[in-house]
């Protein structure tokens, strides 16, 4: 009997030694960590200067001279956020440590007041989307679903709204679909002069009421009501309206006949006129109004596609003056590029032009016009500056890699941070013309220090269909192409996106090149910055194209002589665990396992603004909804796939329902699956199961693939 203990111990030992990952997610996140930034940066309104948070400090710094430095401000609490008053004398700042989030970008927290130099005063408490006003003299922000002006000498709050209930009227900040999907939560500007608060005012009443249930390690369970407009239901119905700061009144701006529409963006022109945004139902029409001094609001730009005008941000029409603007936009050429843009005479010219895409706008400055494009690379991003009139082209950035800017006001310097696949975060300072004044931050050294990893090689390879797809490839350390070795598939594939760059990123899958594992990376049909057409090819197909193209991309790499074909796995979150599901589904036991964390698996459980916009009305389009859901085709689960789907109870985006009809479906099909439940958490598995479900992660591709 002793010896059959030992040797069962001796087994699981064994078993355990074979499973054991080499490199844990911890060691992952503290080499994450080296890779530093500069954070909080703001310029400053002389263009020679900027601020950063240094913990518990707000430091002035000089673009020119790395000597010019100055402490504004230093508190004994860590620093969330902070806000310079228009005359640049005051502070508004968060603790940190009293930010309590809502949803993805929205949050309630302490606000404090500080004169340059000072000691902060805290002025509100658990109020969001705090603002100056334009004279400095006041606050605006948000609480109760209702919007406040707060006179920072006497102290005193002003109701500006007094119907905000939640789950009806929501005024000044978005709702949950706005939120999420348009990327803001301050729903309000103040004209340049500070007489007049523009804000939108969201009736969320006959939106469908979701609820979620809470633990929070209490013995009665509750649950969390939210509104929640999935595809095809009823969104809010929002309306435009301006305060009279002086006068106190409040008058409705008219936004069209139409309410089953979406309103934002909210901007004063430089010559003190609103514009905002507009766009239908179907998100295949955008204008943007303006409302002139004489209270006439009309279009000044519009765009039409027969599939979606990709969503509008704030980023898409910047003016540069009273009169002229820049509109960044897709559909003439079928890449993203800039125009020139009038209020009075239409578009004047194009500024940008060619097969490759503007990513962003950087600023503007003595009529050239400085942006990021993809123009020597889809997987890179250059800094280049042109003139106005299209003409006299030049590149900032000669070095390979992806780049990203912060400008001064003026755009006399601009810092950047320069990164590639191999090499982390290196910031440096610039005049406006490129020239290198010094370098801030160079994380290479110590994240060097941390321990090495997988190096990316980008390539691609044409599928059965005839279309070339981009992919990255991580051998294992030790590679011996005369050995056959495991591979996991990691991928997004969501429309417009792009996981295949080159740029430094470290994440759970890094911990398998160390224990003998490939780990590869395409993009398939419907990703982005490959023009118009290859992105909207999905359009009202979600999901089918996208398998094809990660199933084409397995078979691919299960051909080459180097790899094990029966050791090949999947994994996506969220739209990615859309794919993982689809594909393991509809792989025909291609793959030995998949990990779906958070995944859609029914476009109609998600909401109306992303949905709708890539595959329609589910009423005009069922086909498009219901062919492609994994729900669906939970019976073609090959015996051979090891599954596992992870989800978190209180992710108010990806519902746990989705998981659960999957088991449901699964279940019904007597088909065997794994799956991790994280109590509490949310789409990103915060508050506190980041690090342990990527624990889990690398644990079960080891254990199965």
């Amino acid at each position: 009997m002793r010896k059959l203990f030992l040797f069962a111990v001796a087994i699981l030992c064994a078993t355990v030694f074979a499973y054991g990952s080499t490199v844990k997610f911890q060691d992952i996140a503290k080499c994450r960590a080296e890779n530093k930034s500069i954070y909080g940066v703001r310029s400053m309104a002389d263009g020679e200067h900027f601020t950063i948070i240094k913990g518990k400090k707000i430091v002035r710094c000089s673009y020119a001279d790395r000597t010019d430095s100055l402490a504004l401000f230093e508190g004994d609490f860590k620093i969330g956020n902070y806000t310079l008053s228009p005359d640049e004398r005051h502070i508004l700042l968060t603790d940190a440590k009293s930010v309590k989030p809502i949803y993805r970008r929205s949050a309630t927290a302490d606000y404090y007041l500080a004169d340059v130099g000072g000691k902060a005063q805290k002025v509100l408490e658990q109020v969001r989307d705090v603002t100056f006003s334009a004279n400095g003299e006041q606050l605006i922000y948000a609480k109760g679903n209702n919007l406040y002006l707060y006179n920072i000498a006497r102290s005193e709050s002003k109701a500006i709204t007094a119907d905000g209930e939640w789950n009806r009227i929501i005024n000044g900040t978005s709702d949950w679909v706005y939120e999420e999907e348009y990327g803001f939560t301050k729903a309000y500007a103040m004209s340049p002069d500070g007489a007049k608060i523009a804000y939108l005012r969201f009736d969320e009443s006959a939106v469908p009421t979701f609820e979620m249930m809470r633990y929070d390690d209490k013995l009665y369970n509750k649950a969390y009501s939210f509104k929640y407009p999935k595809a095809g239901d009823k969104n809010s119905v929002v309306t435009l309206h301006l305060y009279d700061v002086a006068a106190g009144k409040t008058e409705q701006i008219p936004t069209g006949e139409q309410t089953d529409q979406y309103i934002f963006n909210l901007q004063w022109t430089p010559s003190g006129e609103l514009s905002f945004y507009r766009v239908n139902r179907l998100q295949n029409h955008f204008e943007v109004l303006l409302r002139e001094a004489s209270g006439v609001v009309r279009p000044i730009y519009e765009e039409r596609c027969k599939t979606y005008v990709e969503r509008p941000s704030a980023a898409t029409i910047n003016f540069i003056d009273g009169e002229r603007f820049i509109v960044s936009e897709e559909t003439t050429a079928g890449y993203n590029h800039l125009y020139l843009h009038s209020t009075k005479r239409g578009r004047l010219n194009a500024i940008t032009s060619g097969e490759w895409e503007v990513t962003a706008l950087v600023g503007t400055a003595k009529k050239r016009v400085y942006y990021l494009s993809t123009e020597r690379s889809p997987l890179q991003r250059h800094l280049y500056s042109i003139g106005l009139n299209g003409k006299g082209k030049r590149c900032h950035t000669p070095n390979d890699g992806f780049h990203s800017v912060q400008p001064s006001v003026g755009m006399r310097y601009y810092l950047c941070t320069a990164t590639t696949a191999a090499m982390p975060n290196v910031v440096t300072v610039h005049r406006a013309s490129g020239e290198v004044i010094d370098t801030l931050v160079d994380s290479r050294t110590k994240v060097a220090e941390c321990g090495r990893w997988a190096k990316r090689e980008f390539k691609q390879f044409i599928t059965e269909r005839g279309d070339t797809l981009n992919y990255y490839i991580q051998l294992p350390f030790g590679f011996d192409r005369s050995k056959k070795y495991p591979v996991l598939l990691t991928q997004y594939s969501g429309p417009g996106s792009q996981s295949v760059r080159d740029r430094w990123s470290l994440d759970w899958e890094d911990a398998l090149p160390h224990d003998g594992y490939i780990v590869a990376c395409c993009d398939g049909r419907g990703t982005g910055f490959r023009g118009e057409a290859f992105k909207k090819c999905t359009y009202a197909d979600l999901g089918r194209k996208e398998v094809e193209d990660q199933i084409s991309f397995a078979r691919f790499l299960a051909k080459q002589e180097f790899v094990d074909a029966e050791r090949i796995g999947i994994y996506g979150w969220s739209y990615g665990g859309f794919m993982a599901l689809n594909c393991a589904l509809h792989g025909e036991g291609l793959f030995c396992m998949a990990i779906a964390v958070a995944p859609v698996t029914s476009w109609r459980y998600y909401d109306t603004i992303y949905t709708e916009i890539y595959n329609g009305l589910p009423q005009d389009n069922p086909k498009g909804y219901d062919d492609n859901s994994p729900l669906s085709h939970a019976d073609k689960l090959s015996e051979r796939t090891k599954l596992l789907i992870i989800h978190g109870t209180a992710d108010d985006n990806v519902h746990f329902q989705n998981s659960m009809e999957m088991c449901r479906r699964l279940n019904a099909a007597g088909k065997q699956y794994d799956m991790m439940v994280y109590p509490d958490q949310n789409h990103s598995m915060r508050p506190s199961a980041t690090s342990l479900v990527r624990q889990k992660m690398i644990d079960y591709t080891l254990e199965n693939l």
